[in-house]
């Protein structure tokens, strides 16, 4: 549990890092992402971007407990 924390901590500071740069990347305004406006509404559902970490995340699991 200790090395998990410690690992997710560093993964933390590491993205804060890079975090101008990531920000400049395409997530969140993906083909496939789902953005509705109308007077007083607006709905948006990042369907697309969602996936992609979804596979990248389990991509990145399987390949750690290997």
């Amino acid at each position: 549990m200790q090395q998990l924390l410690i690992i997710l901590g560093i993964l933390l500071l590491v993205l804060g890092l890079l975090w101008p740069w990531l920000s400049q990347l395409p997530l969140g305004r993906l083909p496939g992402d789902i953005h509705i406006e109308r007077e007083h509404f607006s709905f948006y559902f990042p369907l697309m971007t969602g996936l992609l970490i979804s596979i990248v995340l389990s991509l990145i699991l399987w390949w750690t407990r290997k």
